[in-house]
Protein backbone atom coordinates (compact mmCIF):
# COMPACT_ATOMS: atom_id res chain seq x y z
CA UNK A 1 0.00 0.00 0.00
CA UNK A 2 1.40 3.71 -0.78
CA UNK A 3 1.67 5.75 1.92
CA UNK A 4 0.23 9.07 1.52
CA UNK A 5 1.45 12.18 0.95
CA UNK A 6 1.54 13.82 4.48
CA UNK A 7 3.44 10.41 5.34
CA UNK A 8 6.09 10.88 2.54
CA UNK A 9 6.60 14.94 3.14
CA UNK A 10 7.29 14.34 6.85
CA UNK A 11 10.03 11.60 5.83
CA UNK A 12 11.94 14.45 4.22
CA UNK A 13 14.57 16.69 5.63
CA UNK A 14 14.63 19.65 3.37
CA UNK A 15 18.28 19.81 3.12
CA UNK A 16 19.41 23.69 2.54
CA UNK A 17 23.44 22.58 3.09
CA UNK A 18 25.24 23.19 -0.49
CA UNK A 19 28.16 25.86 0.70
CA UNK A 20 26.99 28.35 -2.04
CA UNK A 21 23.77 28.72 -0.98
CA UNK A 22 22.69 31.92 -0.27
CA UNK A 23 20.52 34.10 2.56
CA UNK A 24 17.86 34.46 0.22
CA UNK A 25 18.03 31.47 -1.28
CA UNK A 26 17.82 29.65 2.86
CA UNK A 27 14.98 32.18 3.04
CA UNK A 28 13.27 30.81 -0.23
CA UNK A 29 13.83 26.85 1.42
CA UNK A 30 12.03 27.55 4.35
CA UNK A 31 8.66 28.58 2.88
CA UNK A 32 8.76 25.68 0.65
CA UNK A 33 9.47 23.37 3.55
CA UNK A 34 6.26 25.29 5.01
CA UNK A 35 4.50 25.09 1.69
CA UNK A 36 5.26 20.86 1.43
CA UNK A 37 4.73 20.14 4.68
CA UNK A 38 8.02 18.42 5.49
CA UNK A 39 9.45 17.31 8.48
CA UNK A 40 12.22 19.76 9.02
CA UNK A 41 14.72 22.16 7.32
CA UNK A 42 18.35 20.98 7.55
CA UNK A 43 19.95 23.98 7.43
CA UNK A 44 23.43 25.70 7.95
CA UNK A 45 24.33 26.56 11.33
CA UNK A 46 24.62 30.33 10.70
CA UNK A 47 20.90 30.51 9.79
CA UNK A 48 19.31 28.47 12.36
CA UNK A 49 18.03 31.24 14.04
CA UNK A 50 16.85 32.96 11.60
CA UNK A 51 15.28 29.78 10.62
CA UNK A 52 13.61 29.19 13.64
CA UNK A 53 11.93 32.88 13.29
CA UNK A 54 10.67 31.94 10.04
CA UNK A 55 9.17 28.72 10.87
CA UNK A 56 7.31 29.49 14.07
CA UNK A 57 3.88 28.99 13.12
CA UNK A 58 4.41 25.90 11.54
CA UNK A 59 5.01 22.57 12.37
CA UNK A 60 8.33 22.35 10.75
CA UNK A 61 11.28 21.58 12.90
CA UNK A 62 14.46 23.11 12.40
CA UNK A 63 17.21 21.18 12.59
CA UNK A 64 21.46 22.05 11.57
CA UNK A 65 24.68 19.68 11.04
CA UNK A 66 27.37 19.60 13.17
CA UNK A 67 31.10 19.37 12.79
CA UNK A 68 29.78 18.90 9.14
CA UNK A 69 31.00 17.48 6.43
CA UNK A 70 33.66 15.78 7.65
CA UNK A 71 33.49 15.58 10.87
CA UNK A 72 36.89 16.13 12.35
CA UNK A 73 36.39 19.34 14.93
CA UNK A 74 37.40 18.79 18.41
CA UNK A 75 34.72 17.09 20.66
CA UNK A 76 34.17 20.21 22.72
CA UNK A 77 33.85 22.14 19.45
CA UNK A 78 31.25 19.38 18.38
CA UNK A 79 29.13 19.80 21.43
CA UNK A 80 29.49 23.54 21.66
CA UNK A 81 28.20 23.90 18.19
CA UNK A 82 25.58 22.02 19.63
CA UNK A 83 24.45 24.08 22.32
CA UNK A 84 24.72 27.39 20.23
CA UNK A 85 22.46 25.71 17.58
CA UNK A 86 19.84 24.11 20.24
CA UNK A 87 20.10 28.22 22.12
CA UNK A 88 19.39 29.74 18.27
CA UNK A 89 16.05 26.88 18.06
CA UNK A 90 17.33 24.05 16.62
CA UNK A 91 15.42 20.89 17.87
CA UNK A 92 17.22 18.21 15.74
CA UNK A 93 21.10 18.19 15.09
CA UNK A 94 22.56 15.89 12.61
CA UNK A 95 25.95 15.14 13.71
CA UNK A 96 29.49 13.80 11.91
CA UNK A 97 31.28 11.39 13.42
CA UNK A 98 35.31 11.50 13.65
CA UNK A 99 35.30 9.23 10.14
CA UNK A 100 39.72 8.75 10.81
CA UNK A 101 39.18 7.84 14.56
CA UNK A 102 36.34 5.15 13.01
CA UNK A 103 38.93 3.83 10.68
CA UNK A 104 41.39 3.52 13.10
CA UNK A 105 38.76 1.33 15.51
CA UNK A 106 39.10 3.74 17.99
CA UNK A 107 35.33 2.84 19.57
CA UNK A 108 36.35 4.48 23.08
CA UNK A 109 36.61 7.87 21.01
CA UNK A 110 33.85 7.51 18.77
CA UNK A 111 31.15 6.89 21.46
CA UNK A 112 32.16 9.43 24.08
CA UNK A 113 32.05 12.02 21.73
CA UNK A 114 28.75 10.83 20.14
CA UNK A 115 27.48 10.62 23.52
CA UNK A 116 28.67 14.79 24.33
CA UNK A 117 26.51 15.86 21.33
CA UNK A 118 24.01 13.53 22.41
CA UNK A 119 23.88 14.78 25.95
CA UNK A 120 24.26 18.26 25.33
CA UNK A 121 21.53 18.25 22.34
CA UNK A 122 18.89 16.31 24.97
CA UNK A 123 19.16 18.59 27.77
CA UNK A 124 17.83 21.21 25.25
CA UNK A 125 14.99 19.05 23.58
CA UNK A 126 16.66 18.11 20.58
CA UNK A 127 17.15 14.70 18.91
CA UNK A 128 20.35 13.71 17.31
CA UNK A 129 21.09 11.77 13.90
CA UNK A 130 24.39 10.51 13.67
CA UNK A 131 26.26 10.57 9.87
CA UNK A 132 28.54 7.39 9.86
CA UNK A 133 29.44 8.27 6.15
CA UNK A 134 28.85 4.70 4.56
CA UNK A 135 30.76 5.77 1.10
CA UNK A 136 33.96 6.01 3.46
CA UNK A 137 33.88 2.95 4.96
CA UNK A 138 32.94 0.32 2.35
CA UNK A 139 36.56 -1.23 1.89
CA UNK A 140 36.66 -1.86 6.02
CA UNK A 141 39.12 -1.26 8.61
CA UNK A 142 40.24 -1.98 11.90
CA UNK A 143 39.89 -5.50 11.28
CA UNK A 144 36.00 -5.48 9.96
CA UNK A 145 34.78 -5.87 6.57
CA UNK A 146 32.53 -2.59 5.44
CA UNK A 147 29.23 -4.09 6.49
CA UNK A 148 30.41 -4.96 9.78
CA UNK A 149 32.22 -1.97 10.36
CA UNK A 150 28.67 -0.14 9.28
CA UNK A 151 26.98 -2.37 11.94
CA UNK A 152 29.56 -1.51 14.92
CA UNK A 153 29.63 2.22 14.21
CA UNK A 154 25.43 1.62 13.96
CA UNK A 155 25.70 0.02 17.60
CA UNK A 156 27.90 2.71 19.04
CA UNK A 157 25.77 5.27 18.04
CA UNK A 158 22.93 3.16 19.98
CA UNK A 159 24.88 2.83 22.92
CA UNK A 160 26.07 6.54 22.93
CA UNK A 161 21.76 7.71 23.13
CA UNK A 162 21.56 8.65 19.14
CA UNK A 163 17.73 9.18 18.17
CA UNK A 164 19.05 8.42 14.56
CA UNK A 165 21.69 6.81 12.71
CA UNK A 166 22.15 8.43 9.25
CA UNK A 167 23.79 7.01 6.26
CA UNK A 168 25.73 9.90 4.73
CA UNK A 169 26.07 14.18 4.79
CA UNK A 170 25.60 14.17 0.99
CA UNK A 171 29.09 15.38 0.41
CA UNK A 172 31.45 12.53 1.07
CA UNK A 173 33.10 12.08 -1.70
CA UNK A 174 35.21 9.38 -3.08
CA UNK A 175 38.15 9.31 -5.49
CA UNK A 176 37.43 7.20 -8.45
CA UNK A 177 39.73 5.44 -10.15
CA UNK A 178 39.58 7.99 -13.18
CA UNK A 179 40.79 10.37 -10.60
CA UNK A 180 37.51 12.28 -10.33
CA UNK A 181 35.02 12.25 -7.11
CA UNK A 182 31.80 10.77 -6.57
CA UNK A 183 29.71 8.89 -3.73
CA UNK A 184 26.99 6.67 -3.64
CA UNK A 185 25.29 8.25 -1.05
CA UNK A 186 22.05 6.01 0.63
CA UNK A 187 21.70 2.47 -0.57
CA UNK A 188 19.11 0.06 -0.12
CA UNK A 189 21.87 -2.32 1.40
CA UNK A 190 23.02 -0.05 3.47
CA UNK A 191 19.69 0.82 5.04
CA UNK A 192 18.70 -2.81 5.35
CA UNK A 193 22.21 -3.38 7.05
CA UNK A 194 21.72 -0.29 9.25
CA UNK A 195 17.91 -1.22 10.11
CA UNK A 196 18.94 -4.72 10.90
CA UNK A 197 21.80 -2.81 13.48
CA UNK A 198 19.72 -1.11 15.62
CA UNK A 199 16.88 -1.90 18.12
CA UNK A 200 13.52 -0.53 17.09
CA UNK A 201 14.24 2.54 19.77
CA UNK A 202 16.82 3.98 17.10
CA UNK A 203 15.49 5.37 13.49
CA UNK A 204 17.46 4.89 10.42
CA UNK A 205 18.04 8.58 8.16
CA UNK A 206 18.76 8.05 4.50
CA UNK A 207 20.48 10.83 3.05
CA UNK A 208 22.26 11.56 -0.57
CA UNK A 209 20.83 10.37 -3.64
CA UNK A 210 17.63 10.04 -3.28
CA UNK A 211 15.70 12.53 -5.48
CA UNK A 212 12.31 11.27 -7.01
CA UNK A 213 9.22 9.93 -5.87
CA UNK A 214 9.93 6.16 -6.69
CA UNK A 215 13.12 6.36 -3.98
CA UNK A 216 11.55 7.79 -1.04
CA UNK A 217 8.94 5.19 -1.20
CA UNK A 218 11.84 2.62 -1.47
CA UNK A 219 13.03 4.24 1.73
CA UNK A 220 9.89 4.34 3.49
CA UNK A 221 9.70 0.67 2.66
CA UNK A 222 13.32 -0.27 3.71
CA UNK A 223 12.09 1.30 7.44
CA UNK A 224 13.75 4.45 7.35
CA UNK A 225 11.95 7.07 8.97
CA UNK A 226 13.46 10.50 7.58
CA UNK A 227 15.56 10.99 3.97
CA UNK A 228 17.86 14.04 3.67
CA UNK A 229 17.07 16.06 0.35
CA UNK A 230 17.23 18.77 -1.54
CA UNK A 231 14.57 17.37 -4.60
CA UNK A 232 11.48 17.90 -2.04
CA UNK A 233 9.31 19.81 -4.45
CA UNK A 234 10.32 17.78 -7.23
CA UNK A 235 9.44 14.59 -5.42
CA UNK A 236 6.49 15.72 -3.53
CA UNK A 237 4.95 17.24 -7.01
CA UNK A 238 4.98 13.96 -8.42
CA UNK A 239 3.01 12.43 -5.81
CA UNK A 240 0.16 11.58 -7.15
CA UNK A 241 1.04 11.28 -10.85
CA UNK A 242 2.57 8.63 -12.90
CA UNK A 243 6.46 8.47 -11.75
CA UNK A 244 8.00 7.15 -14.78
CA UNK A 245 11.07 9.06 -14.33
CA UNK A 246 12.74 6.86 -11.20
CA UNK A 247 13.57 3.39 -11.03
CA UNK A 248 13.12 2.98 -7.55
CA UNK A 249 17.14 2.58 -6.91
CA UNK A 250 18.92 4.65 -4.64
CA UNK A 251 22.34 6.13 -4.80
CA UNK A 252 23.96 8.48 -7.58
CA UNK A 253 22.87 12.01 -8.02
CA UNK A 254 23.37 14.99 -5.23
CA UNK A 255 22.32 15.79 -1.81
Amino acid sequence: MQPSYEELAKMIDHSLLHPTMTDEQLEAGCQAAIQYGVASVCIKPYYVRRAAELLQDSDVLVGTVIGFPHGSNLTEVKRYETQLACQDGAVEIDMVINIGKAISGDWEYVQQEIEAVCNEAHKHGAKVKVIIENDYLASGAAGLNGDALKQKLCQICEAAGADWVKTSTGFGFVKQPNGGYNYQGATEHDLRLMREAVSESVQVKAAGGVRDLAGLIRVWELGASRCGTSASSQILDAYGKDDSSGDGKLGGGGY
